[in-house]
């Protein structure tokens, strides 16, 4: 179970591009194997392909797969031929152990899959003649090349296969000053994070880290290898935390936070560092030290609020109010909602100003301030309203709903509790129209009935009987 957000915690889903995926150019009898029916070959041969040889022919006619793997021994590529031969029995292995109705068994096997295979044979048999020349770096790109062909989520094992390859052959690579190793490490970091090895994890991204430092390198959308390696160390190191938070090792998960603070600021990536801040104040809290949490939420605000980041403003805030609550400081609690607002109103953040006033309408609500709740959670509603977010609208209507319920209790009690036959009336009347509870009754008819409002109170009424039922407040498990 996650103590800090798990938002924060989620893991990219996607590897970074590091390089420009190389096309990978169809041979000829690739657009022959195109075609699956015999007869359709047979008349693509007769159409377009004039005197072949016996041995020609049957190219066209063998599996694809028979092609490939004649075509890499005739070349003398044989680690390349071992190496396929050994994928494609693995894939088989994985669809039979998965069985019937898995997901890799609906899909068809690697040897029938003739653009898979041309991938692998174009890029298996490159890397192989590079490795033969002694170019590394020219092996390790081909390797790459073929961890970005495989994209499905059946195929993951597959990328990982690659990836892995080219952490073994980054190592042998001496004249790009560690760029290929870096990227390994990149690789190799969200591998074992996706696979739970979170402190093996942790090991590959302090190397990327320690391999970028003060380095230019840009991946392909133009982030450098610095601020990425930033990024993923802050994201290990609060898992990390997180885990001795579940632990109740608070000073160790404070040091931790600290650490992953200090490198968020380094990243130059403004909202990591609201979120680390956010993270850090969190700990301070679980370890009972609030005022340092909150001077740091502070730091978290001022982040978000320039950012004009509202889900991290509202988390924040909220965290806030909720440290002040503890505190008995009610007042203090008002002031900081109202400045929450405020600031939303400034940076004209409109989901901000519907989670300021929920807040402020729910410690009002705590209070019994039924009334100044109420016209907080209607303006809240209102807003949600306005900015079309249904699942907003929903929540707010939920809160709104309830404080109209305790505010509606206050009015009910006190007729309940008067014991009078005027009070009675006013009761079915509101019953009857749906009234204002304080309006002057009407003529009441006989049989009235005052059910349910908002699941709490029930009350009934026989005037022929006189027989009178009992209030009850569900909420508080009280009879009046």
């Amino acid at each position: 179970m996650n103590v800090l957000p798990q938002a924060i915690l989620q893991s990219p889903r996607e590897h970074p591009r590091f390089l420009e995926q190389t096309a990978c150019p169809s041979s000829d009898f690739a657009r022959i194997h195109l075609i699956k029916d015999k007869d359709g070959i047979d008349d693509y041969l007769a159409k377009n392909i004039k005197g072949l040889s016996k041995q020609e022919a049957a190219a066209h006619r063998n599996s694809y797969k028979k092609n490939i793997c004649i075509d890499m021994l005739r070349q003398g590529y044989h680690e390349s031929f071992s190496e396929l031969f050994a994928l494609i029995q693995k894939w088989n292995a994985l669809r039979e152990a998965a069985g019937p109705g898995s997901a890799i068994w609906q899909q068809k096997s690697l040897e029938e899959q003739p653009e898979k295979l041309e991938q692998l044979h174009y890029f298996l048999t490159r890397a192989e003649a590079a490795g033969r020349a002694g170019h590394y770096e020219k092996v390790y790109d081909n390797q790459l090349n073929l961890a970005y062909c495989f994209n499905d989520p059946e195929e993951k094992w597959l990328s990982n296969y690659f990836y892995e390859q080219c952490f073994n052959t980054a190592k042998l690579v001496k004249i790009d000053g560690g760029k290929r190793e870096a990227q390994a490490h990149a690789n190799m970091g969200l591998i074992s994070e996706e696979q739970g090895h979170v402190m093996k994890a942790a090991k590959h991204y302090e190397a990327f880290y320690q391999l970028t430092e003060g380095l230019p390198w840009k991946d392909e959308t133009g982030q450098t290898y610095y601020s990425l390696a930033c990024k993923h160390l802050w994201r290990i190191y609060t898992l990390l935390a997180d885990k001795m938070l579940e632990n109740k090792e608070h000073q160790q998960a404070i040091n931790m936070l600290r650490k992953a603070l200090e490198i968020a600021k380094k990243g130059g990536d403004m909202k990591i560092e609201g979120e680390a801040a956010y993270c850090l104040s969190l700990a301070y809290d679980f370890a009972g030290e609030q005022e340092r949490a909150l001077s740091i939420l502070n730091t978290s605000v001022k982040i978000f609020t320039a950012l004009s980041d509202s889900s991290g403003l509202g988390r924040a805030y909220a965290a806030m109010a909720k440290i002040l609550v503890s505190q008995g400081k009610a007042d203090e609690t008002v002031t900081c909602l109202g400045e929450f607002m405020k600031a939303a109103e400034n940076a004209h953040l409109s989901q901000s100003q519907v989670d300021a006033r929920v807040l402020l309408g729910n410690i009002y609500n705590e209070r019994g301030n039924y009334n100044e709740a109420f016209e907080y959670t209607s303006q809240a509603f209102e807003a949600a309203k306005a900015l079309n977010n249904l699942p907003s609208v929903g929540e707010t209507k939920t809160y709104h709903g309830i404080v109209e319920a305790h505010k509606l209790m206050v009015a009910f009690k006190s007729h309940i509790e008067a014991e009078d036959p005027v009070s009675l009336k006013y009761l079915l009347e509101w019953k009857e129209n749906k009234s204002d509870m304080c309006t002057d009754p009407l003529t009441v008819g006989k049989n009235c009935l005052l059910m349910e409002k908002a699941g709490i109170f029930t009350i009934y009424e026989d005037v022929n009987t006189q027989d009178m039922g009992v209030g009850y407040d569900k909420a508080v498990g009280q009879r009046f």
